[in-house]
């Protein structure tokens, strides 16, 4: 693909009505997990402003960011900057990480990553809403500065968390969304009975979110393939407008709030384009008010 034809691509998906372009990142990929996840990976927030500049309505989201690999106070200011020059379509969804050698080759303790994740965003929430930020921890601190521009959405970006652990979901009951990994649909409901219990909950006043893709990914946590689906840790879903209908529908009843565009294969630009034309005909409609 050449860059007009990334840009084509996002500027279609935005016209058609997608709700979300999501970018994940890698820094470095070990070599032993190259074969599998491959080398080419981009930089999440390049490609996020990127993809805002050529569009106008569509939201850009980082899925995920390994939230410890990146510096709070600048990446707080990449996220605002591009919140307001993009009109407010920025979603922030983070992950704490899982491939040790990545963290080292990046000088960032592998064992300490959820602590430090916590810390990172409230460090950027306090950048992102205070008038006069400050801020004490044990990997960041701060005091005696002004932070602009602030984000154009109130009180900041949405915030969602990546990950299957308890861990993890507690963390997402303390923002605005989960994003489940290598959870099966079916699992969900328990899932949020455990976050919806969680303290504060029930007093939040944003909506919450559950972003489930309907196919699932054949790897487990190691991103070791198991054998499920093509067997070689690919992602395999419902094939077909009834099928696919079928799984929205699943989900929907299970609490999930938003899911991946069941796009059919395509060898070339153009039939990656017929493909986002006919997920637009055959089935957004039926999810629009």
């Amino acid at each position: 693909m050449t860059p007009s034809d990334y840009q084509l691509v996002a500027r279609t998906a935005d016209e058609l009505g997608f709700d979300a372009i999501a970018v994940p990142e890698h820094i470095v990929v070990p070599d032993d997990m190259v074969e599998l996840m491959g080398p080419f990976w981009s930089h999440a927030m390049t490609v996020m402003a990127f993809v805002a500049g050529a569009t106008s309505r569509i939201v850009v989201d980082s899925s995920v960011i390994v939230l410890p690999y990146h510096h709070p106070v600048v990446l707080a200011k990449a996220i605002s900057t591009l919140d307001v020059l993009s009109g407010g379509r920025v979603r922030l969804s983070i992950g704490v990480g899982h491939a040790e050698r990545e963290f080292e080759v990046l000088g960032v303790p592998f064992h300490e990553r959820g602590r430090v994740t916590d810390e990172h965003l409230a460090a950027m929430i306090e950048l992102w809403t205070s008038d006069s930020p400050a801020f004490a921890g044990a990997h960041v601190a701060f005091d005696g500065i002004a932070f602009e521009p602030k984000p154009v959405q109130s009180p900041h970006p949405p915030i969602w968390i990546g990950g299957n652990s308890e861990a993890a979901m507690r963390r997402a009951a303390r923002h605005d969304g989960w994003y489940p990994w290598l959870i099966g649909v079916d699992d969900i409901p328990g899932c949020l009975d455990f976050i919806q219990a969680q303290p504060g909950f029930a007093q939040r006043s944003r909506p919450f979110d559950v972003a489930l893709p309907l196919g699932t990914l054949g790897v487990d946590e190691e991103h070791r393939p198991t054998g499920d689906g093509d067997g070689d840790g690919r992602m395999t879903g419902p094939r077909g407008k009834a099928a696919i209908l079928d799984a929205i529908a699943h989900h929907a009843e299970c609490g999930v709030t938003w899911t991946t565009a069941p796009v059919p294969p395509a060898r070339s630009v153009a039939g990656h384009l017929e493909g986002l034309h006919w997920v637009a005909e055959e089935i957004l409609p039926l999810f629009r008010d």
